[in-house]
């Protein structure tokens, strides 16, 4: 049971802190006497972190404030609006004075921010005044409820609310920044209000609540839907309020696991001391359920206000069973080949798609049986139109991994009923039964009519050219990059020609793929064919900018010492050999280096391929003798530029560089394919004949704005001007988050939280304080806590198309990847593919819709601040000032970004300006 638990429940990761593994190794010279085991104390196994506690202590009292300021806005408008709301009740024969019910604040904040947020989004804004004690239940009730008969009263009452007519603006534009802080926080409030309810108390909305949590909780993000869902029944909240305080003592008996989600812990062993430090989204204690052991290792808190995640023995234990139970394994001659999961049609809904048409999800098997059970699920309507099982998509997405193209080719021919369509039919007429939670198939002579076997084999090519359409759709062109690709769509074709139903079929797909693509936006080629064909409608927009293909040539600039010169032409995967051989005659004792602006140098291994693509932010290859290596020094371009460009951004609209930054984005990240997801995260090692020059060439864009605004600031040395500068920054982020391009958002957000710029205070002190306070409530979204659940929920609240924070994708794919094993025993971690695809599925999702510069959910904050610069008429501005105002010179300047990416070179000169 356990083995099938560790296998199918679990994550596989690398540390396990109840294992005696993760012990640290012992130097042999030191003292055998200093090696004795000793009992100590907690105050020595607490490690305590004074600057970070300062720190924490200083924005806990930051945040209390604005939480404080927040307060006495809404109130302020509360009792300007409403007074009637506070006022004395009755309940139960007893008089509350001077009070507010649950269901009335709900209804009055819903009400007065205008739009149709869920009445739990609005409770957990309350609760953040509940939380900071501003907002006191009557009997001094710690969760705030949704209900008339619970009753609320602001603290003491002693709000200034006595305002000048002349004020009427500035108090609306305070209200609003003050809702804006309390949506943010309230997610935070609302999920630890309902983990402190008892887990019988909780409501189904509840349990959502922290199900959803529960997916960007390191500890639990991949755990199968099924056990989130009961994990989430039966978590309970633990917290601890002082560091130096002991969870637990090695050799105390197992009776929690636990799951860190706020703050720190120290794991100590006797004879060890500290082993490790645990961190928000780990665990601790499950080895010590599982094996029914006593605990390995001591645990204390190593920082003050620790919450923690616990799910007690017996609820452990019964989970265990309950995946034992719903799991059921399919046999061939004694050999597990497929592993099940019962589910239900939600669930699977929750994995992405729509909602499964199996009773059963595929957790692991062999990728043959995987493909065989995926075209089960694949269910005809009259005429095959019918919407696809998610499963087959993650399928298709992460097959690369486990089943190469062409062996997907070979598999599919061995299913399409052709040549075989007897022993394909005796398949058909298989039996099943469960026998100890296994499945045993058992092969019948062929029956039924030569009607009846017709019928099942146009059932099954069916959905073999239906799939096939699906995969066409994901991959597009870059399937005609692959030979064994195009020759087995080929010769399906020429079946499917052959056949007049079939031939129905694929045009049915292909019109609805046709359909789709032109209400995306997209022209696809208005070309007459009059045979089928799979990538009608695929060429590339002209005009655009086109995707880099694996086969594709590309410019390959490499230096000598003395800095001239050599452009080739070389295909993109071309490797540091091929470059070498083409700038000499051999390649005898040349060596290939990559060096950046910081004078930093890598020389590169003959065999590494696509260097040209790869290089980061001002890095260049240079080619040179092994003995000149050390000689070489970066060129005056890598440097950066001496003079900023505060001319012309003075000149040009923030917003009209906001638009032209989301325009070229766009361009970026439409060439991109999610597959480069999967090739950048797994290597190339694993994928050598593919391509990520896309998404390098993104992800080298946000590094490119976002040192871009650190640079403009740093080379401006009149202080008026550079805070009319940052205040422009301010306005292109707001703009930028408006129209939902948060890729390029959080980097002018890097950009203007990056230290050379924080340590400005003089210039941040000459920016508008309203100005300031926006850019604070944005700031927010940067916190990368509870794995960066501030961004998350703003993107929950997002639709399509809107471009993402490409970083944060890497890194939630790099996770899932490190944390789990390509392989469970012989067969594929199927449930690992699913979570990877789930997540390319975002970059899917995020371009379903064709982009233009969409409608601002919040325009009134954007235009009264660009309202602030007083308008200038028209005849006031040069000839050169309106040039270059013109779209296309805002275009070509956004394009063509001079940078500094020298940090300590940034922070010398932010030194040199304001000291």
């Amino acid at each position: 049971m356990y083995a099938l638990l560790q296998r199918n429940l679990f994550v596989h990761r690398k540390v396990n802190v109840d294992s005696s593994a993760a012990m640290c190794s012992v130097d042999p010279c030191i003292s055998s006497s200093l090696l004795r085991p000793r009992r100590m104390t907690p105050e020595e196994f607490w490690t305590p972190l004074p600057d970070a506690l300062d720190t924490k202590d200083t924005m806990k009292q930051f945040l209390s404030e604005r939480i404080m300021k927040a307060a006495k806005a809404v109130y302020s408008a509360l009792i300007e609006r409403n007074p009637g709301l506070i006022r004395d009740r009755k309940h139960h024969l007893k008089t509350y004075r001077q009070c507010c019910s649950g269901k009335e604040l709900v209804d009055w904040l819903i009400k007065l921010q205008d739009c149709s947020q869920l009445r739990s989004q609005a409770v957990g804004m309350w609760q953040v005044l509940v939380d900071e004690g501003i907002l006191i239940h009557v009997k001094q009730e710690l969760n705030f409820q949704d209900r008339d008969t619970q009753f609320y009263r602001f603290i003491d009452m002693e709000f200034d609310v006595g305002q000048s007519g002349d004020e009427k603006d500035s108090r609306e534009e305070e209200l609003q920044e003050s809702l804006s802080l309390l949506v943010q926080m309230g997610p935070d409030a609302l999920l630890t209000m309902i983990l402190r309810k008892p887990p019988n108390q909780r409501s189904a909305e509840d349990l959502e609540v922290i199900y959803e949590e529960l997916m960007h909780i390191k500890a639990a993000a991949h755990l199968s839907t099924s056990v989130r869902k009961e994990l989430a029944a039966v978590l309970a909240f633990e917290s601890h309020t002082k560091a130096g305080t002991v969870l637990f003592s090695q050799g105390d008996k197992g009776t929690s696991w636990y799951i860190i989600w706020k703050g720190s812990v120290n794991v100590i062993t006797h004879g060890k001391g500290l082993v490790t430090t645990l961190h928000e989204g780990e665990d601790f204690g499950q080895l010590a359920l599982l094996n029914d052991a006593p605990r390995a290792a001591t645990i204390i808190m190593r920082e003050d206000n620790c919450h923690f995640l616990r799910v007690d023995k017996q609820d452990f234990i019964r989970i265990v069973k309950d995946v034992e139970a719903n799991t059921v394994r399919l046999e061939e001659h004694g050999k597990a080949v497929l592993v099940l999961e019962k589910s239900s049609e939600q669930e699977s809904a929750n994995q992405g798609g729509a909602a499964s048409s199996s009773k059963y999800t595929v957790m692991s098997g062999t990728p043959e049986k995987i493909l065989e059970h995926l075209l089960d699920t694949i269910k005809l309507d009259t005429n095959g139109s019918d919407q696809i099982d998610a499963s087959v998509s993650d399928f298709l997405l992460t097959h690369q991994v486990f089943m190469p193209s062409g062996q997907l080719c070979t598999a599919l021919l061995n299913q399409y009923p052709s040549t075989r369509i007897s022993t394909a039919w005796g398949l058909y007429l298989l039996s099943s039964r469960f026998l100890n939670n296994s499945i045993t198939y058992h092969a019948e002579p062929s029956e039924g009519s030569e009607l009846e076997k017709a019928a099942y084999a146009l059932n099954t090519k069916q959905k073999i050219v239906k799939l096939v359409v699906q995969w066409v759709s994901l991959y597009g062109l870059s399937l005609k990059d692959n030979p064994p690709v195009v020759d087995f769509l080929e010769s399906l074709r020429k079946e499917v020609l052959g056949d007049s139903r079939l031939y129905a079929l694929l045009r049915e797909q292909l019109k609805e793929r046709r359909k789709k693509m032109l209400d995306n936006g997209h022209q696809p080629s208005l070309k007459q064919h009059n045979e089928l064909d799979w990538f009608l409608g695929y060429d590339n927009p002209a005009g655009k900018c086109q995707p880099i293909k694996v086969n594709d040539k590309v410019l390959h600039e490499v230096f000598r010492p003395d800095h001239t010169f050599v452009c080739l032409m070389l295909p993109v995967n071309s490797s540091v050999l091929d470059i070498v051989e083409a700038m000499t005659s051999s390649s005898g004792d040349y060596v290939l280096v990559k060096m950046n602006s910081s004078g930093d140098r890598e020389e590169l291994k003959l065999e590494a391929r696509a260097v040209s693509t790869s290089l980061g932010l001002n890095e260049r290859l240079f080619l040179c003798s092994a003995n000149q290596v050390d000689e070489l020094t970066p060129l005056r371009e890598q440097l950066g530029p001496e003079l900023n460009t505060m001319e012309p951004l003075e000149q040009m609209c923030s917003k009209d560089i906001a638009v032209q930054l989301n325009s070229y984005d766009w361009e970026l990240f439409s060439t991109m394919h999610e597959t480069e997801l999967l090739y950048y995260v797994f290597g190339r090692e694993k994928f050598p004949n593919t391509t990520t020059a896309n998404l390098e060439r993104f992800m080298c864009r946000f590094n490119e704005v976002q040192f871009w605004v650190v640079t403009e600031l740093c080379l401006c040395v009149d202080q008026a001007k550079r805070a009319t500068l940052l205040k422009k920054f301010i306005k292109i982020a707001i703009v930028l988050k408006e129209q939902k391009n948060l890729n390029s958002f959080y980097a002018v957000m890097f950009g203007l939280t990056n230290s050379a710029v924080t340590r400005l205070y003089k210039t941040w002190e000459r920016v508008p304080n309203k100005t300031r306070r926006i850019f604070t409530t944005y700031e927010r979204m940067l916190d990368p806590a509870r794995n960066h659940r501030a961004y998350r929920l703003a993107v929950a609240k997002l639709s399509s198309p809107y471009i993402p924070f490409m970083p944060l994708i890497l890194k939630d794919m790099t996770f899932i990847h490190e944390g789990n094993k390509n392989y469970t025993s012989t067969l594929v971690n199927f449930e690992k593919m699913r979570m990877i695809a789930r997540t390319m599925k975002i970059v899917t999702d995020c371009r379903d819709q064709p982009y233009s510069v969409p409608s601002s959910p919040q325009k009134g904050l954007t235009e009264r601040m660009f309202l602030d610069t007083p308008a200038i008429r028209l005849s006031t501005y040069s000839d050169q000032s309106l040039t270059l105002r013109s779209s296309s010179n805002v275009r070509y300047y956004v394009q063509n970004l001079k940078v500094i990416d020298n940090q300590r070179k940034l922070t010398q000169m932010s030194r040199d300006i304001e000291r």
